[in-house]
């Protein structure tokens, strides 16, 4: 069984709370009950923190063990070269994930730390992004 984890970053914890005009209205615990639904045959699992250095330890820890990595590190995308470091340490393979277009946002949030060590960058698909993120790591 493949086993895939799905790291959100700060400010994640209040999706279905926080500006539902960008993130829309559902929790991403809810979400993630449909992911698990939809992919049955892959051992996913969850983590959200709003410390940077959770997140690393998290890369750390899973990198060298699973399968892939599907990352929302928030507002750590545009800020944090230690996430795009581990990222670069562990084998599994990264998808990172915006839920909102960051290309249409402010102009801080054009860039990312990460999208050079991931496999592939998914922005502005809503929560959807996960679920294309976690197909094509399927598939690696």
């Amino acid at each position: 069984m493949k086993q895939i984890l799905i790291i959100n970053g700060p400010n994640l914890n209040l999706l279905g709370k926080r500006e539902p005009g960008i993130y829309g209205s559902q929790s991403f615990e809810a979400y993630f009950e449909t992911l698990q639904a939809t992919f049955p045959d892959v051992h996913l699992t969850y983590f959200q923190s709003n410390h940077e250095g959770a997140l690393l330890d998290k890369i750390h820890e899973f990198g060298f063990v699973g399968d892939g990595i599907v990352i929302n590190a928030g507002a750590y995308t545009h800020t944090s070269v230690a996430l795009g470091d581990a990222l670069s340490a562990v084998p599994a393979p990264a998808v990172e994930v915006h839920i909102s277009n960051v290309h249409a946002r402010e102009a801080f949030r054009h860039h990312s730390y990460l999208s050079a060590k991931c496999k592939g960058v998914i922005v502005g698909m809503g929560l959807m992004g996960y679920e294309l993120a976690i197909r094509y790591l399927l598939q690696l």
